[in-house]
């Protein structure tokens, strides 16, 4: 981790209340200078809420944050100034090029002729679309308009990026563009919050992770460290027919076995030494007449701490 000195985002008691829903209940954590740091869980977590209260566009129900200093409340003009934000849904004129909406967002940020050609020379070399930036953007792929979108907020020169689930829907060739464009970036000081519910984000990106889930901050470190959550459990999963409480009572017999959930047709198993184990438990699933169709073990990775911590799988 290249450059990483004092946190340069600082979350306190974060709440967010809509009537009687509550989006984010009690969130703290701190983002270092020159970190890449990851908020990951389902669609309906509170990921996009957490990053819209940074970003300034929401205010909190109660807590309070800084941003380099800067108070989200106090100081949202000054804020505003320093970070670039992609949201998630696509923001850009798809009758323009690529190069019509990099200078059309330049001038509402206020750069100078010089500086707007220089900038953007360096955003679509940076993205990989120099050579179609005067195609009109309906031409474009979903995953090179995500590109765009992310240079837009690169026109700035911002201290910290803000990434609103930046690969969704995309192709393979434009997520391992955003990839090498979000460590590129890292890599010359910048200062990444990415929100993701996709595994391959957080694992190939985040310095750090932090894992949410209904609203709630359930555990956050470097993967490394995550990962010492899901000790030796293996992740068994059946998809079948004909699945009982009598098949779930007998599967809760077994000594390793740590969790067990059901989703209409598939039974997720989590258990120690999950391959020792799997002849024991084709045996219980044949005797309780269960009609397997499939079964596949997992060793443990993010999605199988998310299943230990919340009891659910990730969903998307």
């Amino acid at each position: 981790m290249n450059g990483i000195e004092q946190s340069i985002v600082r979350v306190e008691h974060l709440i967010k209340r809509y009537n009687s829903t509550v989006a984010v209940n009690d969130v703290s954590f701190e983002i270092k200078k020159g970190e890449i740091f990851g908020l990951l869980g389902p669609n309906g977590a509170g990921k996009s809420t957490i990053i819209s209260i940074l970003c300034c566009l929401l205010k909190p129900s109660s807590g309070r944050g800084t941003i380099s200093g800067f108070d989200l409340e106090k100081n949202a003009l000054e804020i505003k100034r320093i970070i670039g934000v992609v949201p998630q849904e696509i923001s850009l004129y798809h009758t323009l090029t690529a190069r019509e909406n990099l200078t059309f967002y330049s001038r509402i940020y206020g750069l100078s002729r010089q500086m707007r050609e220089q900038r953007i020379a360096k955003i679509l070399e940076m993205v990989g679309l120099s050579k179609r930036a005067d195609e009109p953007l309906q031409n474009y792929s979903g995953g090179m308009k995500r590109r765009i979108n992310i240079g837009i907020a690169l026109l700035h020169n911002p201290k910290i990026l803000f990434l609103d689930e930046p690969t969704v829907g995309v192709d393979p060739q434009s997520r391992r563009r955003i990839y090498d464009t979000i460590l590129e970036l890292n890599n010359k000081g910048m200062t990444v919050l990415l929100t993701t519910h996709q595994m391959e984000d957080a694992e190939r990106l985040c310095h750090r992770i932090a894992i949410v889930d209904n609203g709630k901050l359930i555990a956050l470190d470097t993967l490394e460290g995550l990962m010492k959550f899901a000790g030796e459990c293996d992740i068994v999963r059946v998809e079948a027919r004909n699945i009982t409480q009598k098949t779930i009572a007998s599967l809760e017999k077994v000594d390793s076995l740590q969790k067990v959930s059901v989703d209409r047709d598939m039974m997720t198993i989590q258990l120690l030494r999950g391959r020792e184990m799997l002849a024991t438990i084709v045996d219980i699933l044949t005797a309780s007449d269960t009609k397997v169709d499939s079964i596949q073990i997992k060793e443990p990775d993010l999605e199988t701490l998310f299943l230990h911590l919340t009891g659910t799988s990730l969903r998307q």
